[in-house]
């Protein structure tokens, strides 16, 4: 509710205000939803279930997994510790941008075939 709160102060009054987060349960509980809607220029836009690579702070966080957490190994949490902050700080230094190389149309039909097999696997 505080992330909403700063928004709403932060954001002049007549604008729309369009978030788009994942499926995780704190977007869907009754408080929140009933300060959505005292709220209406507040609209939320959920990410599907089973698409994190669409989110990309998740993206961020697999390759900081893949490319440092599974090739490393900390003998102390401090030690863990500075190895990420160096990771984030070489990171930061040459950032590089997302780049999907699949169009629209090819993620969508890949999802309507998944959608099918796994709507057809209650059968």
């Amino acid at each position: 509710m505080k992330f909403l709160k700063t928004i709403d102060a932060s954001v002049p009054a007549g604008l729309e205000l369009h978030l788009i987060c994942d499926n995780y349960g704190t977007h869907k509980t009754p408080e929140v939803k009933r300060w959505l809607l005292r709220h209406p220029r507040f609209q939320l836009h959920l990410t599907p279930t089973y698409s994190s690579w669409l989110n990309l702070v998740e993206r961020w966080f697999a390759e900081l997994t893949n490319r440092k957490l599974r090739r490393s190994a900390h003998r102390s949490v401090a030690e863990l510790e500075a190895d990420l902050h160096a990771w984030i700080r070489a990171w930061n230094d040459d950032p590089k941008p997302f780049v999907w190389t699949k169009t629209a149309d090819e993620i969508l039909d890949n999802l309507a075939g998944y959608l099918q097999r796994i709507d057809n696997s209650a059968h």
